[in-house]
Order: C-alpha cells, then sequence, then structure tokens
C-alpha cells in the first residue's frame, strides 16, 4: 500500500513541476529572449555613456540618467536630480579634457528584476593625472517610454586602483 501512495504522489508532483522545469536543450522563451533584449539595451546606453563622457558630451553622458527625479548618491551625499548631477559633472569635470579624463565602464554584471527593472552594478575607472577614480557603480534601471535608464545611481570611489 505504502509504495502505491509514494509512486502516486511522485507522478502528481512530477505533473506539477514537469511543465514549469526547463532543460539545457528547451528553445529560450520569450520571457528569456526579452531579458537578454533588455540587458543588450541596458549595456548599449552603459557603453553609450561612457562614449558621450570620453568625447567631454555631458549632455550625452546625462541621457543614460531618469530625468528630471534621478537619484545619485556619491561621497556620502545625495546629488540634487539630473540637472544637480549635470551641473555637477561640468563644474567638477568639465574645465578640459585632462581634468574630464578617461571614463572606463568593466566587469558589468546586469539582472533584469521585471518588465521594467534592472539592477546593474560595474566596476569604473577614470583615468586622469590629478585625482584619478576607482570604484563601484550600484544602478537601478528602470524602462521609462521604452527606453532604460538609471533611475537610482550610486557610486564607491577611491583614488588608490583595486588590488588585482
Amino acid at each position: 500500500m505504502h509504495k502505491a501512495l509514494a509512486a502516486t504522489l511522485m507522478v502528481g508532483v512530477l505533473a506539477l513541476i514537469g511543465p514549469t522545469s526547463r532543460s539545457a536543450s528547451c528553445p529560450p522563451t520569450k520571457a528569456t529572449q526579452s531579458g537578454e533584449s533588455d540587458k543588450k539595451a541596458i549595456l548599449q546606453v552603459i557603453s553609450d555613456m561612457q562614449d558621450a563622457w570620453n568625447r567631454g558630451d555631458f549632455g550625452g553622458y546625462m541621457q543614460g540618467f531618469k530625468n528630471p527625479d534621478v537619484v545619485f548618491v556619491s561621497g556620502g551625499r545625495f546629488q540634487r536630480g539630473w540637472q544637480g548631477t549635470l551641473d555637477h559633472y561640468i563644474r567638477d569635470y568639465g574645465a578640459s579634457a585632462e581634468s574630464r579624463g578617461t571614463l572606463k565602464f568593466h566587469d558589468i554584471q546586469v539582472e533584469v528584476l521585471s518588465a521594467d527593472a534592472a539592477q546593474l552594478i560595474s566596476q569604473y575607472e577614470l583615468i586622469r593625472p590629478q585625482h584619478p577614480q576607482y570604484g563601484i557603480n550600484t544602478r537601478l534601471m528602470r524602462k521609462v517610454a521604452g527606453r532604460w535608464v538609471i533611475a537610482l545611481n550610486h557610486v564607491s570611489s577611491s583614488e588608490t586602483p583595486p588590488p588585482n
């Protein structure tokens, strides 16, 4: 009797979980394809921002941020929205190509959380003669009007390169 009950339970459990489990040989679902498409779009936003910074286009760099209400946290302080962040970049980095430096994002990890939200964590380097910066960005990405933007940006930085 116990063997028959165990077999019946096993068949029931397999019937419940079977349709929801996927083996590696199953084709990707629409959700998986959408997630990969979203990751690619997010990585393009970050690449475009890096390129804009390196050519001195702070307006172009800021296109990656939610406007007007991005939350930007750095150095233990909140930056004041999109315009305040742009003003900060122009004031503190915009005097010359040398003061702006060369920006590089790397080791980028993106996790799509929902159809309109993702988490991005990356390392960055801002190479310049005076006050180079090395650090980590933690970002909440939101899809607004079909476009991925940074809604929350938290930066942790140091002038000392990380150990290898």
